[in-house]
């Protein structure tokens, strides 16, 4: 066959393309595809907007921002918000009097009672927060003051110097060694390669194993739009990480149990899932999520799993050698890669003192921050901070040696068995309900026939701080040493307070119930955030 008919069929369609293309303006010719691309860009973000925030969410966003536009809303909406920010400081710190410059003349040991003029106009904080503390006692005796002077021995020392402070160095490692040791390093199942370090806090903790995960999947699948699976009860310093990082958060309602929804979550997996998030236990409710099946999920996908043990590194291995019915959570789970956990809270170390761990050093490796192009020569970094407070690390250590295993044990078995006795307490006030089967030394609690807001309120003005929580709305209490001589006074007060409000239904003055319950239903979630930020600006 000849190559022209070959041809012909092709000659026949330019052919009357070009007589139908015409009747157009080139310009239009130009402009028709350049719309197409623009309009179907817009459908793809409208579509992505609903599919990450709902339909509803993405509506009341639309409709709030249209709002803004017309004359006059918008400054109604801020001095409205002004209004609430200004309620929400009510009886918290001003501003007035407070130095903006040097003294002229420096005050030298005279500061010191400053110091001492300023901590006596805080808060009675014995046995009343809920967390918070975990030491026993006061500041000026026992384990405090073991703590204050390991610190005070080493407030000098900076452990990003190595070759100076060889001590320090030597602390961390033992710190981070004997914290993996507790959470499943010498199991056969881990590995034998679990390795951390030390942080300033569970919240850098967890920003450094979701950046690790991060980078550690992209090098291994290549992934460049990161996106991480929480659920609802996990902390928000997963979001903050997701910020910090530019990565993508799936948040999966939990389950009528109020724990992770394991199908929920696989559902969500796709090919940018670096990681999936445990809680043993959550911040809200004291419940130890399924990291068995979570570890099985994610060993399945070859995707993370980082879980939180803030709260119970220090408790739920104790209490499992005490014979509580603890469900597996650490290393010796198949699937675990990351773990975090806080010394300065049931470690009873001094404030700032966590640990993250890794499965490996090939995922811990993607930590560190090497720089070679510097003039000031080659540096490199373990965790976000450069320098590190030393005193700090000496702190823990010594906090970590002094208790030793039976310390630890010691002190689980009185937060344990006060744990129990408040739940039974909360449980026993027929006006409320304790949230899901607490695991260990957080209890949260609500009610379906008072404002449990308003318990609040009058909780507070008692002198309790107990953690305000939503979806639903409820409290919680986050047991520690300082309550072992404290519970009964807590469920006495709860009792009062709850046929306080149970005779007097209704907002307290200065109260901060009507703003926690109109948060918790106000649909445009934007809103809120504003709120808190705008909070937060006028206050630090």
């Amino acid at each position: 066959m000849a190559k022209t008919d070959l041809m012909d069929p092709f000659l026949d369609l330019r052919s009357k393309a070009n007589d139908f293309l015409s009747q157009y303006e080139p310009l239009a010719l130009v402009l028709a595809p350049l719309f197409a691309l623009f309009c179907a860009r817009f459908v793809h973000s409208v579509l992505s907007l609903i599919h990450d925030k709902g339909l509803k969410n993405s509506v009341i966003e639309f409709f709030m921002a249209s709002a803004k536009l017309v004359p006059g809303v918008r400054s109604y909406i801020e001095n409205e918000k002004k209004k609430v920010v200004d309620q929400m400081q009510s009886g918290s710190s001003k501003r007035e009097g407070w130095r903006t410059e040097l003294p002229d003349l420096g005050l030298n040991e005279g500061v010191l009672r400053e110091l001492e003029d300023a901590k006596a106009k805080d808060i009675t904080w014995q046995g009343k927060c809920s967390g918070t503390v975990y030491i026993a006692g006061n500041e000026y005796e026992g384990h405090f003051d073991l703590i204050n002077k390991a610190y005070s021995m080493f407030s000098h020392t900076n452990p990003l110097h190595q070759d100076v402070f060889k001590s320090v160095a030597k602390f961390e490692a033992e710190v981070v060694a004997m914290t993996a040791a507790l959470l499943g390093s010498k199991e056969k199942a881990s590995g034998g390669q679990v390795c951390g370090n030390m942080t300033s806090g569970g919240t850098e903790s967890i920003l450094l194993a979701v950046k690790s995960s991060r980078d550690y999947m992209r090098a291994k699948k290549g992934i460049t739009k990161p996106e991480m699976i929480i659920a609802e009860s996990a902390h928000s310093a997963y979001d903050k990480a997701a910020q910090y990082f530019n990565i993508k958060v799936r948040r999966v309602p939990v389950n009528k149990d109020f724990l992770a929804d394991v199908k929920g979550i696989k559902h969500c997996i796709n090919r940018n899932t670096i990681m999936i998030i445990g809680s043993a236990p959550g911040f809200p409710h004291g419940l130890i999520d399924p990291i068995e099946e979570l570890g099985q999920l994610a060993d399945s996908y070859g995707i993370c799993l980082h879980v939180d043990l803030c709260l119970g590194g220090f408790v739920l291995p104790f209490a499992r050698k005490l014979g509580y019915p603890i469900m597996p959570f650490d290393f010796s789970v198949k699937g675990v890669t990351s773990i975090s956990t806080d010394v300065h809270k049931y470690g009873l170390g001094p404030k700032g003192t966590s640990v993250v761990l890794y499965r490996n050093h090939e995922i811990r490796k993607h930590q560190f921050v090497a720089v070679t192009e510097w003039s000031g020569g080659l540096y490199i970094s373990p965790t976000i901070a450069g320098s590190r407070a030393g005193g700090l690390i000496a702190g823990a250590w010594a906090a970590m040696m002094a208790l030793g295993l039976n310390g630890y044990m010691e002190n689980t078995r009185q937060i344990m068995e006060v744990s129990k006795k408040i739940q039974k307490g909360i449980e026993e006030m027929p006006e409320l309900f304790v949230i899901g089967k607490p695991d260990a030394m957080v209890i949260a609690f609500g009610s379906d026939s008072l404002d449990i807001f308003e318990v609040n309120d009058i909780m507070s003005s008692k002198g309790w701080h107990l953690n305000a929580l939503q979806r639903p709305n409820s409290l919680h209490i986050c047991v520690t040493l300082q309550h072992v001589n404290a519970y009964n006074n807590f469920l006495d007060d709860l009792s009062e307070s709850v046929n306080t409000v149970k005779k007097n239904p209704g907002p307290i003055s200065g109260g901060l119930a009507p703003i926690y319950g109109a948060a918790g239903k106000m649909p445009d979630r934007g809103m809120v955030r504003d709120l808190l930020v705008e909070f937060m600006d006028s206050s630090c």
